[in-house]
């Protein structure tokens, strides 16, 4: 089994392990010699790296996406871990294990596609019935949704993340639909089923997760209107007012323009389907963030963009380890500079959030992060 996993790691340790990498840059020192600058990861998180010797040597020889073993030190920079390379070499894929490698759902894909169409078969409205059963009994399909992330890195951004996200939406269907009387719990189910179901050829998921070229080109959203197109041409007796409803629940599910659709929600279904997902999206992106960040010290998060906001880490709060960072960073590099101490008062305060002087870029910030929900 792999080890150390990411979570395991710990300052002024000097390991040797197997990781996946992320992201890969040549850049230069002050001095014009070369560094690397990586993102290595496995299941359980992602590191930054560096390597500032003998680079020459390797920068050839792996590439993004490779899996590679390396042999460093751990330090601490700017409050997180930082690895400090030593040697590294690239991994052939029979060496490895990929569920090492890869975050997944804690729950069993094949468990929660029974949930998903036990869902369906509750259904009483024939023809949503009808087109669901049409759309997952396509073979392709049903193998991609069992593994799809819900989003390449916003909210359930691992291997079976999509369907976890979905059954979410539909426990929060029932619960609101009890709530509200003149709510259509089969067409709130539908939606909820069909509203991300693009994503499945949006994404690529087979190693590491990346748009595909249908993703970057069209989108999942006009995805998800083709593949419910495809699949009506099987049913043509259903209403097409009933269409008409279940494609506007595809298009406005992101709620606004600027983030994406191009309709506003205009009935109770679509409004609270949109709703439903932007919560669950969000408090899964909050959960994930508290739980995985890699802060050393002190009870706040880094800054999420999506979030727009640090979070608060709240059982290290209520433990009393809220206490402020230490002002001062270990150098990852021949280069690398320890900066001043800042003020007491302002080290205890939570990082500030990054301001823009343009209205219009911060609409656009929003709309890239509302992208992946």
């Amino acid at each position: 089994m792999k080890s150390p996993y990411v979570n395991e790691l710990e300052p002024n340790q000097i390991i040797t392990g197997c990781f996946l990498v992320h992201s890969k840059e040549v850049r230069q020192k002050k001095t014009g010699e070369l560094y690397l600058s990586l993102l290595l990861g496995d299941r359980t998180g992602e590191l930054d790296a560096k390597m500032w010797d003998n680079v020459q040597e390797v920068m050839e020889t792996f590439d993004r996406d490779d899996f590679i073993k390396v042999k460093g030190a751990i330090q601490v920079f700017h409050n997180r871990p930082q690895l400090t390379i030593h040697k590294v070499r690239r991994m052939e894929d029979g060496e490895v294990e990929f569920a090492d490698y890869f975050p997944s759902s804690r729950r069993d894909p094949d468990e929660m596609w029974s949930d998903l169409r036990a869902t369906v078969s509750g259904l009483t409205n024939p023809h949503l019935k009808a087109l669901l059963d049409a759309m997952l009994d396509d073979p392709d399909i049903a193998w991609r949704y069992r593994r799809a992330p819900a989003a390449k890195q916003i909210h359930h951004a691992f291997l079976g993340g999509l369907i976890e996200h979905v059954l979410s939406l539909c426990a929060l269907a029932r619960m609101t639909a009890r709530h509200y009387p003149n709510i259509d719990c089969d067409l709130l189910l539908a939606g909820v089923a069909l509203h991300d179901i693009g994503k499945i050829y949006e994404l690529n998921y087979e190693r590491g997760f990346s748009y595909s070229i249908d993703g970057q080109l069209i989108g999942h959203i006009s995805i998800g209107m083709r593949m419910v197109a495809e699949k009506l041409r099987g049913l043509p007796d259903f209403p097409p007012e009933l269409r008409t409803l279940v494609e506007h629940m595809i298009l406005s599910h992101h709620g606004q323009l600027e983030f994406g659709s191009p309709k506003l929600p205009m009935f109770p279904e679509a409004l609270l389907l949109h709703y439903l997902d932007d919560m669950d999206s969000k408090m899964e992106c909050m959960r994930f963030l508290a739980e995985n960040d890699r802060q050393v010290e002190g009870c706040f998060t880094t800054y999420s963009s999506a979030l727009e906001r640090t979070v608060l880490k709240k059982d290290r709060f209520l433990a009393g380890e809220g206490g402020p960072a230490p002002a001062r960073a270990v150098a990852a590099g021949p280069d690398a500079k320890t900066p001043a101490a800042p003020p007491a008062a302002a080290a205890a305060r939570p990082p500030a959030t990054p301001k823009s002087d343009s209205p219009f870029a911060d609409k656009l910030k929003q709309a890239i992060a509302k992208q992946e929900s």
